[in-house]
């Protein structure tokens, strides 16, 4: 690793420690709770500041050069290892069945539960401000380009799957799934992520500059994205602490940052022949902790919501580690 990627990669996790403290010490306001503070900011940054840079990269990317094949290679193997862990634990599932009562019952969703905690990275919160300060504007378009599938291709994947696997414990609610999919497609268009991203497509493919004023707006908003996320992160680690269920997180942990950048790298470098800017992003995307929407996946199904917190909370803590190692092994991969 060079000084200067040590050096950003250094003030990223500065800035999550600054955080992390201003929670801590309740720096926000002796009446604020965190809870709030976190959630206030975690609005300001996915309904303004990220919407812009996302509306903004994307109304200016070259659609004729989009890298469909890092797409491809960032997809299949993600994929492939999500199904990998749904299917392992729906068979651990099968295999141990516990009465409903029992406290460590098995509910329907927890297989898909503990995939999405192991695939669903922290793409926007911590991976826009990481491929910005790694990769610059052209690594930061490629993320984007990942980003703009990420939650519509595993959520609604992982979301199929634990509805299927709840129609399968209550027969003759069949016609749930086909709901759930339409009710799917809806929330992901209307995703903050994905909205100003296909906003922004239609405005390129439109061919319309955007207005000098309108686009110095966008730009300032989207220079507030790095710092904000990177606090957030470090509020909600001081919000939630080291609470959970130890074991299966540092279970989902470990095929989050260790397994997961491990099938990118091998499949995206010896499968579709990636290297340089394009296989750095790609891996480094793999390797980033488990996002917020486990957590959200796991209260919408009221399974595993304290393992989902404590694995967000650990693999973004070992983040720091890993993250410099998978560096490292890229910059040995370019020579």
């Amino acid at each position: 690793m060079t000084a200067a990627v040590f050096s950003k990669l250094l003030a990223l996790f500065l800035t999550v420690g600054l955080g992390w403290l201003a929670g801590r010490m309740n720096w926000l306001g002796a009446g604020v709770k965190l809870a709030d503070a976190t959630r206030v900011l975690s609005n300001l940054a996915l309904y303004v500041c990220v919407p812009a840079l996302l509306f903004r990269t994307t109304a200016r990317i070259d659609l004729f050069t989009l890298p469909w094949r890092t797409v491809a290679a960032y997809f299949v193997p993600v994929v492939g290892v999500v199904l990998g862990v749904y299917a392992w634990r729906r068979w651990q599932a099968v295999r141990t069945a516990a009465p409903v009562s029992a406290p460590d019952a098995v509910l329907p969703a927890a297989p898909a539960t503990h995939a999405i905690a192991a695939g669903f990275g922290n793409s926007v919160q911590l991976g826009i401000p990481m491929a910005a300060a790694l990769f610059g504007e052209a690594g930061l378009a490629i993320h984007l380009s990942l980003v703009s599938l990420h939650a519509l291709v595993l959520l609604s994947v992982l979301t199929t799957l634990a509805e299927l696997d709840l129609a399968r414990a209550a027969p003759g609610s069949g016609s749930r799934v086909l709901s759930m999919l339409r009710t799917t497609a809806r929330h992901t268009l209307i995703h903050p992520v994905v909205l100003p991203i296909v906003a922004g497509l239609a405005w390129n493919l439109a061919g319309a500059p955007v207005p000098p004023v309108i686009d110095e707006t966008l730009q300032g908003l989207a220079a507030a994205v790095v710092p904000v996320c990177l606090l957030l992160i470090g509020l909600s680690l001081a919000q939630y602490g080291l609470k959970g269920r130890v074991r299966g997180a540092l279970v989902a942990t470990a095929l989050k940052l260790l397994l997961l950048p491990a099938a990118v790298l091998l499949v995206a470098h010896w499968g579709f022949g990636l290297s340089g800017l394009p296989l750095a992003v790609a891996v480094m995307m793999a390797a980033l902790p488990t996002g917020t929407n486990a957590l959200i996946f796991a209260d919408r199904y009221r399974t595993l919501q304290a393992e989902a917190t404590a694995t967000i909370v650990f693999s973004t803590a070992a983040f720091v580690l890993t993250a410099s190692g998978w560096l490292l092994l890229l910059a040995w991969l370019a020579g």
